[in-house]
C-alpha cells in the first residue's frame, strides 16, 4: 500500500464524515441564530433559552437524517472492505 492510497483513503473518510455532520451543524447554527435574534429583540437574557431549542432541534435533525447518514456510512464501509484485498498487497 503506497502513501497515495493511504492519503486517498483518509481524504475520502474525512470528507464523508464532514458531509454527514454538515447538515446537523447547519441546523444547530440556524436555530442558534434565530434564538439569538429573538433574545435581542425581546431583551431576554436567559441562557437556557438558547440551549434547549438547539438540543431539541438537533436531536430531531439527527432522527430525521439518520437513514441517510447510515446509508453514507455503510457505503464507504463497503467500499473500504471491498478494496481491502488491494490494501494488503
Amino acid at each position: 500500500m503506497t502513501e497515495e492510497v493511504v492519503v486517498e483513503i483518509l481524504k475520502e473518510a474525512f470528507f464523508t464524515s464532514f458531509y454527514i455532520l454538515l447538515p446537523i451543524l447547519g441546523v444547530a447554527l440556524i436555530v442558534g441564530i434565530i434564538v439569538s435574534i429573538f433574545q435581542a429583540a425581546t431583551s431576554i437574557q436567559e441562557m437556557t433559552l438558547t440551549f434547549i431549542p438547539k438540543i431539541l432541534i438537533t436531536a430531531l435533525a439527527i432522527i430525521l437524517l439518520l437513514p441517510w447518514m447510515m446509508d453514507r456510512m455503510i457505503a464507504i464501509t463497503i467500499k473500504f472492505f471491498t478494496m481491502f484485498n488491494t490494501f494488503i498487497r
